[in-house]
């Protein structure tokens, strides 16, 4: 069985090719000009995508040793995501399974982000935990099988992501805000400033907004403005700030651990990279005795290979999608998630 993922919902355009259950290619293409633009630009995401997407499937199959003949599945996120960035590989896979008369599969881009974790040599047991950080989502879910999802909490605002980019942004450090926030605070006090954590209604939502106002108010009164904050004392703010948001999604984690009974607890999203939360639901699930599962930083960004992955688990349960598939922008009915 021969599975070719291709990712591009957002800045990364990734194709990947599982081949008797054996990773064989994952190749990842950043588009790094948005930095200049302090946020992605979805026009020229769209267009960066047309323009390496074909290039990047040749040099996956050659490093695979395929013929796009040999294809069983093609599989490619259709949601959620940029629209324009999501349809130039959703229509790239269309257009290639019905050539070759092969399986089209599309893929929940958050789903592909959940089972990421089983690409690791030590993969989740279930029941797990999983948290799912990024510039997007973030979400809590109860994972009980391949196709039994449970939602616990959401954000009810912005994404954990989203606030590292809007701080990295106040702060002068530029975008991606997860990397420049996280290399600032390194080997930093966190009790520069006190940072509250948001409680919401349902104990497993998540809220930043709240979070990202506060570091605003508090360099309004000390500072006046971001311009006016000593150059030593960015990275204190930073820390700060890093330690509460990363306090807020661990707290949620633990509260989860006392009420259900999973055997491991999976950390995935872009934000997944960040040193912090690991060590965080690391030491959380040591002292609840759970595994801890989370990718390695290949997979913890955008990538192809939790998309043949999701695919691959998708056909052998027996999913079946057609070609009229349309891509989606946000999550919707499109999902196991309950």
């Amino acid at each position: 069985m021969n599975v070719i993922g291709i990712e591009s919902s957002c800045d990364e355009t990734s194709v990947a090719i599982i081949s008797n259950d054996k990773l064989v290619s994952n190749r990842i293409s950043s588009q790094d000009f948005h930095k200049h633009y302090g946020g992605v630009v979805p026009e020229l995401s769209s267009r960066a995508h047309l323009q390496i997407l074909l290039p990047m499937v040749k040099d996956s199959l050659n490093e695979a040793g395929l013929k796009t003949e040999q294809l069983d599945v093609v599989a490619a996120t259709a949601g959620p995501g940029l629209i324009g960035a999501l349809l130039v590989g959703l229509s790239f896979a269309k257009g290639l399974a019905f050539s070759l008369k092969k399986i089209f599969m599309p893929v929940n881009h958050v789903e592909g982000h959940i089972f990421s974790g089983f690409l690791m040599e030590e993969k989740p047991e279930y029941p797990f935990l999983s948290l799912i950080v990024s510039g997007g989502h973030t979400m809590l879910l109860l994972v009980e099988s391949d196709l039994k999802i449970q939602k616990l909490g959401t954000t009810i605002d912005d994404a954990a992501g989203e606030a590292f980019d809007k701080i990295s942004k106040l702060l002068g450090f530029g975008y991606p805000g997860g990397p420049m926030i996280q290399n600032a605070a390194l080997n930093q006090r966190t009790d520069f400033a006190e940072f509250p954590i948001a409680q919401c209604k349902n104990p497993y939502d998540f809220s930043f907004s709240g979070l990202k106002t506060s570091v605003l108010r508090f360099i309004q009164k000390k500072y006046g403005e971001p311009s006016k904050i000593p150059s030593g004392e960015l990275a204190l703010i930073a820390a700060a700030f890093q330690h509460s948001a990363v306090k807020a999604l661990s707290t949620k984690v633990e509260k989860a651990l006392k009420n259900y009974d999973v055997k491991s607890v999976s950390l995935a999203g872009g934000v997944a990279a960040n040193k912090l939360l690991r060590d965080e639901l690391s030491n959380i699930s040591d002292r609840y005795k759970k595994k801890f599962i989370v990718p390695s930083l290949e997979f913890c960004g955008d990538n192809g290979a939790m998309i043949a992955y999701r695919g691959l688990r998708l056909h052998r349960h027996g999913i079946k999608y057609s070609f009229d598939f349309n891509a989606f922008p946000s999550l919707n009915d499109h999902t196991f998630i309950e």
